[in-house]
């Protein structure tokens, strides 16, 4: 987006500037001011991962689901940066954590990002582990296309369930396409099924590398 309509308050929430944020609102700067991709500067203080702005921004009245024009939440900001402290702060607050829609999902984007303490945020928040997106599958599938062990380790463990994947590929034919045996074993250990086929018919140990450590611990489970 163009940076040309950023209000000094989206500079002081993205910087992390406190007092300088706390300085422009007592001025009467509106909390919600929208650039043209209707970036809040709640939007920025979650993506620069700055909790004590977007406290003062929440507690001055900041819309805690607002969505820029790509469908963007703070709460999916937040979990884009790793930020566990301003995704526990939005939920605390009211963010929704899953919608119906096709909007871009805060716990897809930390289950592909590796981070799993704001997935351990939003598990603890009571999110639907298993949500399914068409065009992303389950976030343990997403997990698993990202080699995320522990994010994998984090959703097995709070019930997400082993053989949902994207449509007919399962989370463990997402891994065997990967070097990650570890992985590969621990979804094993909690009973994926490697018979399971995909809509070419294939199963894991077919998308296994030949003569790889993961092929080897796939026939090994026949």
């Amino acid at each position: 987006g163009s940076w040309a309509d950023r209000s000094p308050l989206h500079e002081a929430a993205s910087q992390g500037r406190l007092l300088s944020l706390k300085t422009l609102l007592s001025q009467g700067y509106n909390v919600d001011t929208l650039t043209l991709d209707q970036v809040t500067p709640l939007h920025e203080a979650c993506l620069g991962d700055h909790a004590g702005c977007a406290r003062i921004l929440l507690e001055a009245g900041a819309n805690v689901n607002a969505t820029t024009i790509d469908g963007v939440t703070p709460l999916f900001n937040a979990c884009s940066r790793g930020s566990a402290a301003c995704a526990e702060l939005l939920l605390a607050h009211g963010a929704k954590a899953q919608w119906e829609t096709c909007l871009p999902s805060p716990t897809h984007e930390a289950a592909s990002r590796g981070h799993s303490e704001c997935l351990e945020v939003l598990i603890s928040w009571g999110i639907d582990v298993d949500q399914d997106l068409p065009h992303l599958g389950t976030p343990l599938y997403v997990a698993c296309v990202s080699q995320q062990i522990h994010c994998i380790r984090k959703l097995l463990y709070a019930g997400a369930n082993v053989q949902k994947g994207k449509y007919l590929e399962t989370p463990l034919h997402a891994a065997a396409q990967h070097s990650s045996a570890e992985i590969v074993n621990l979804l094993l250990e909690f009973g994926a099924d490697i018979n399971a086929k995909n809509t070419d018919f294939k199963r894991p140990v077919d998308l296994a590398a030949p003569s790889s450590s993961v092929e080897r611990l796939l026939l090994l489970h026949e």
